[in-house]
């Protein structure tokens, strides 16, 4: 491997780690890095962001200023070409006077798809495709799934008992993993647009369902609650802080509804709740409203029957499993996926030790 392949090689590494900052935080827009290097050379960096906006491209070139002209910009996915609220970062790249781009993955969006990169090359810039795309398609993949598929990338996220369970029925939450493993879920659910779980979960666990790690408890997600017949309690921890991180109860809307449905309804949107009349059993078209809607990763925690109805349904796109180490018994309520065993469908990507826990992670094999 030459010495440019190298360089081009470890620059895109530190993009892509750059831009797992923001995961969760720029709404609709990817969460894209960009380096400005010149003669080895870090000039600017910058992720996109919060809320989307401004893009990275234009934030690295601002803290390189004039020494930008004649770098190489390492940027993880293709610069837009659009105009929107901003104008398109291949523009400014131009307008900037690199002589080079590197880019990791060319953008799906009908606006972009290769049109940034022609917008480049006509303008004389030397244009570098696909370093790193394996690894830019993994930290891509919500918005790449969000713009190819129309819905969210969706993680399955379970904790296992070392006998294949996932709690006790009627016992509420059981610590099945430790608290190093807790603490990955908490960054995962940092890094996610929507956390969700069944009615069944909501009532059993009464979980908050945010992030709490300290210094990132402003990033939780929005959390949903598969709830056709609005069950959940008013005095539960998710109605309660409704009004602090947002809540959204999918419900079933039979066009018969009751009084006492019309009051549950009342009192929970009282609260700061919002409630999605739409069937939770149609999983694929509650998944197209909620991407409509900006979110491009969705994590389900949970229970048993969820879980399974994800994985029915096809629309699950990775699988985490945290198996621990001691069992729960026979009154367990059994797991759909188990460690050790690969889903129909996945294949073992990674694994982890987390104290006495061991993290397995799966993907569509497609």
């Amino acid at each position: 491997m030459s010495g440019g392949a190298r360089d081009d090689f470890r620059f895109m590494a530190a993009a892509l780690r750059l831009s797992r900052r923001n995961l969760g935080l720029t709404a609709t827009n990817p969460s894209v890095a960009c380096l400005i290097v010149k003669d080895g050379v870090v000039l600017g960096s910058a992720v996109t962001a919060p809320g989307g906006r401004p893009h990275a491209e234009t934030q690295a070139l601002a803290e390189a200023g004039a020494a930008a002209r004649g770098a190489t910009a390492y940027v993880t996915l293709e610069p837009c070409s659009h105009h929107g609220k901003t104008p398109p970062c291949a523009d400014a790249l131009i307008a900037a006077g690199v002589s080079r781009v590197v880019v990791s993955v060319t953008d799906p969006d009908i606006r972009v798809a290769g049109r940034g990169l022609s917008m480049l090359e006509a303008a004389g810039i030397a244009v570098e495709t696909g370093v790193l795309e394996d690894e830019g398609r993994a930290a891509l993949a919500a918005y790449l799934t969000r713009q190819t598929k129309k819905r969210p990338y969706v993680t399955l996220k379970l904790a296992v008992s070392s006998d294949g369970m996932l709690g006790r029925l009627g016992a509420g939450q059981v610590a099945i993993t430790g608290p190093v493993s807790r603490g990955q879920v908490h960054v995962l659910r940092a890094e996610t647009d929507a956390i969700l779980v069944g009615i069944g979960t909501a009532l059993a666990d009464d979980p908050e369902l945010t992030c709490r790690l300290p210094g990132l408890e402003t990033r939780s997600p929005v959390r949903i609650v598969l709830d056709p017949r609005l069950e959940l309690p008013v005095t539960s921890k998710l109605a309660r802080t409704a009004r602090d991180v947002p809540v959204l109860l999918v419900a079933e809307n039979d066009g018969d509804t009751d009084r006492a449905f019309v009051d549950r309804r009342d009192a929970l949107e009282s609260l700061g709740v919002e409630v999605v009349e739409c069937d939770p059993r149609k999983l694929d078209t509650l998944l197209v409203a909620l991407a409509t809607r900006g979110i491009s990763s969705l994590l389900v925690e949970g229970g048993a029957r969820t879980a399974q109805s994800f994985l029915d349904a096809g629309l699950v796109d990775r699988i985490l499993l945290f198996g621990g180490a001691a069992p729960l018994g026979s009154d367990g309520v059994a797991s759909p996926c188990v460690p050790g065993r690969a889903p129909a469908g996945f294949s073992l990507r990674h694994t982890a030790r987390y104290g006495a826990d061991l993290l397995e992670e799966y993907e569509r094999d497609d």
